[in-house]
């Protein structure tokens, strides 16, 4: 709060403390009232020998002012210094060969239909039949997941308007060698390429069909050393950028898949691992399932009817969900399973029941008053 400036000049029915719990808890209880929101936050302070006198509800409308004083920087603050990959050495399914697997992927959220919100954020393209003003306006994200946790360790948000390559450019910063960032075919171009395998990740993207990639060498595992180039660059009068292409057909499905990876040497990396490492891609659209149908509730749209609050709230779905996230990974290595086999609705649960009665305690404790076993 400090850091970001925003805590409060004086006293107030809703401090800005408050208001930051009160986003959380607005995420976690999706879809009620935010009265009932602040009841379920306060309740266990109606016990609390602290509690100086009684504290009424604030309105639907004190809250919405309380939220636009504490602004989107403080939940981007707090999201950019918590979340983090939370996979340990031993945790099952989180790594392949010493490489913590992570991946990239975009989505959009919808938004109230507002002024404001349109002109901030931008609609989807107009359907073919010429309609106008058709479906919500919408907001970007581009995020990157560790796959084995399901944990979004950074994020970047846009309006819709902005592409996802370039909202990707932001949250590759947080990649690290010894991480492998497997990404669809949207995100493949040279200039991202280089600008991901610079920061010592290694890579492992699918890419299109079509592009074309000369055969340098072949290898052994069925694989082959290929160059890429910028397409600019249409005769190749600069040199190219290394990879290893390797591609493969699934059963039951038409044509080619064809992967490149940083990984150049095939005894490091068989081409026939690669292939079923990839599907691990898809922990990405677990993650997303799980924030926008379980945590955001069926046809999730985020209740903010302006872009600051919009923004601020889709880091409190973030924030909330990496949150539970984390105490599935200790539940996980408490019983020693993988992450993937605790159930996140039941997790979700043992939270929200809980929550109401850990809200009398200072965040300031350093150990709360019981433990969260979801199985």
């Amino acid at each position: 709060m400090a850091e970001t400036g925003r805590v409060q000049q004086r006293n107030r029915l809703l401090p800005a403390r408050l208001v930051v719990y009160f986003v959380l808890a607005m995420c976690l209880f999706s879809g009620q009232s935010y009265e009932e929101v602040a009841r379920l936050l306060t309740a266990g302070l109606q016990g609390a020998r602290r509690w100086r006198g009684a504290w009424a509800v604030p309105s639907t409308a004190a809250i919405w002012k309380a939220r636009s004083r504490l602004g989107v920087a403080p939940l981007r603050q707090l999201f950019a210094r918590v979340c983090r990959p939370v996979a340990a050495s031993d945790t099952e399914g989180a790594f392949y060969r010493g490489w913590r697997l992570t991946a990239i992927d975009g989505t959009t959220f919808d938004l109230p239909d507002t002024k404001a919100n349109v002109e901030a954020f931008g609609r989807p393209p107009r359907s073919g039949r010429g309609e106008q003003n058709v479906g919500y306006p919408q907001i970007r994200m581009v995020g990157l997941v560790e796959c084995g946790t399901h944990a979004v360790f950074d994020a970047a948000i846009g309006p819709l308007r902005t592409g996802e390559q370039a909202l990707a450019r932001t949250v590759l910063l947080s990649l690290q060698p010894g991480m492998m960032l497997m990404a669809d075919r949207g995100f493949y171009g040279v200039d991202l390429w280089c600008k991901a395998a610079a920061t010592g990740a290694d890579l492992l993207w699918r890419v299109r069909k079509d592009l074309v990639l000369p055969v340098v060498e072949e290898l052994p595992d069925g694989s082959y050393l290929t160059e890429i180039f910028d397409r600019g660059d249409i005769h190749h009068t600069r040199r190219g950028v290394p990879a290893r292409a390797v591609e493969y057909a699934i059963a039951g499905h038409e044509g080619v898949y064809r992967l490149l990876t940083t990984i150049l040497d095939p005894d490091v990396a068989p081409a026939a691992e690669l292939a079923e490492l990839y599907a691990q891609r898809w922990e990405f659209e677990s993650t997303l399932d799980e924030i926008k149908t379980h945590l955001g509730g069926s046809h999730l749209v985020l209740r903010s009817q302006h872009p600051d609050g919009a923004e601020q709230e889709l880091y409190g779905f973030l924030l909330v969900h990496h949150a539970i996230r984390h105490l599935m990974h200790q539940a996980a290595r408490q019983a020693d399973q993988d992450p993937d086999r605790i159930s996140f609705i039941r997790s979700l649960r043992v939270v929200r029941r809980q929550v109401t009665d850990q809200a009398a305690f200072s965040p300031r404790q350093t150990r709360p008053r019981g433990q969260i076993h979801p199985r």
